[in-house]
């Protein structure tokens, strides 16, 4: 099968012929259809994330759509010719945050960095062993071969374009307002950071019922898309101080709940500034490596709470389904947010326009 390799950080992606083993017992071999151009990726890419997990030679990609290939012995609710949205999460379905609802938090299928959940690496150039991304899932490349815990079947009825937003992006912005922070009719908002993630968390405060969401960006043309699916209000960063003007638009008070869709520390320190006396500040975004957040010790007295947020603290069964729902009624808006597709031989500059802030989201058609 063909894949997209990255060998270095700062180089192109290289579309190479690789081999996969798999499928095995117990496991499912996806042909993929569209896979998304993430932020998490590109951090990889441009070296932001190093160290155990993120090495190179890589085959990178964890939102992803597509029909299932073939399942191995053992495997059930699955066949050939289903279409499935990925999750870039396996889950044992036994272990205490399982058992707790929490199979994105799972503790027993980490098969240790650039390996698939059981430990073992199954891509290769040859003789070369090629690293894993995504619990496995590497889904740049036209095959993946995962857990049955990260297919997640879904209707024919929903574009598999639209359904690759929803392993990744939609998932963990529309799950960090309904799952993770549990915003209240009526509440208030701030979404820092308005690409996929971000328009997500706007799209979460839309069907929580929030009262204000309040959007905030350095482009103008992000903006424009956070208007596009919901936002009430909108503040470009470049031209004011977020947090002054977040305040100035709530009486001074601040927002109920704040979100940084981005991932960096001074981003985040924003969102802890910006909410309201006993307020939440939801760390959605994932943040280059050995960042850390600087909180005042006055947290205390404003009793706020600092909340991390991953996956959008996923139930994939249960959640991938009701999203999917939500988009065929109209609810959410997923093809506003691919501004644009490209070709598998395009997915270098898929990123070249993320890197420049040209798209809601790209989309990589298998």
């Amino acid at each position: 099968m063909r894949a997209a390799v990255l060998y270095e950080p700062n180089t192109p992606l290289k579309i190479e012929e690789v081999s996969l083993d798999g499928p095995r017992d117990g496991e499912v071999l996806v042909r993929v259809a569209a896979t998304g151009a993430c932020h998490s990726d590109y951090h990889v890419m441009n070296g932001d994330w190093h160290g155990p997990g993120f090495e190179c030679p890589v085959v990178l990609g964890h939102e992803a759509s597509g029909i299932v290939e073939r399942v191995g012995a053992g495997v059930s609710g699955l066949k050939k010719g289903d279409h499935v949205i990925l999750s870039f999460v396996a889950s044992c379905g036994y272990c205490s945050r399982c058992s707790r609802g929490q199979p994105h938090l799972c503790t027993s299928m980490s098969g240790g960095p650039g390996a698939m959940y059981d430990g073992s690496k199954r891509l290769k150039r040859g003789d070369l062993v090629l690293n894993h991304f995504g619990s496995g899932m590497s889904s740049f490349a036209e095959l993946s071969c995962v857990h049955p815990s990260q297919c997640v079947k879904v209707t024919p009825d929903l574009p598999l374009e639209a359904a690759a937003l929803i392993g990744c992006a939609v998932m963990t912005g529309v799950g960090a307002v309904l799952n993770t922070a549990k915003v209240e009719p009526g509440a208030t908002m701030a979404v820092f950071g308005t690409g996929g993630v971000g328009l997500s968390v706007v799209q979460g405060g839309v069907l929580a019922n929030a009262g204000r969401i309040i959007a905030v960006d350095v482009r103008a043309n992000k903006l424009q898309f956070a208007r596009g699916v919901g936002a009430t209000d909108t503040i470009n960063a470049a031209d004011a101080d977020p947090v002054e003007a977040i305040k100035e638009l709530t009486g001074g008070r601040g927002v109920d709940y704040a979100f940084d869709a981005i991932g960096l520390a001074t981003v985040s320190r924003q969102c802890y500034d910006a909410v309201c006396r006993g307020g939440t500040a939801v760390v959605v975004g994932m943040a280059p490596t050995g960042q850390e957040i600087p909180i005042p010790a006055t947290i205390a007295g404003q009793e706020k709470t600092v909340k991390g947020c991953f996956y959008g603290s996923a139930r994939p069964p249960i959640d991938f389904v009701r999203l999917a729902q939500f988009y065929l009624s109209g609810r959410l808006k997923l093809d506003q947010m691919v501004s644009k597709k490209y070709a598998f031989t395009d997915i270098n500059e898929a990123f070249a326009a993320l890197a420049r802030g040209d798209n809601a989201r790209g989309v990589i058609v298998l």
